[in-house]
């Protein structure tokens, strides 16, 4: 995959990392799942993005 699949997988993990700490620090339980969840999906794209790369050479 491109380089800007995998910059907008960071972007999401940065992302669901921000609404992890925010839902932390406001006790908002929903947004800190929401926040992990986002990460999750972001760590299951770029994995993905990884072995697609791998057949690619």
């Amino acid at each position: 995959m491109g380089a800007t699949d995998k910059a907008k997988n960071k972007l999401d993990d940065l992302t669901g990392q921000a609404k992890e700490k925010f839902g932390q620090a406001a006790g908002d339980a929903d947004t800190e799942n929401e926040g992990k969840a986002d990460q999750a999906k972001s760590n299951i794209k770029d994995a993905g993005e990884k072995i697609q790369d791998a057949f690619d050479k």
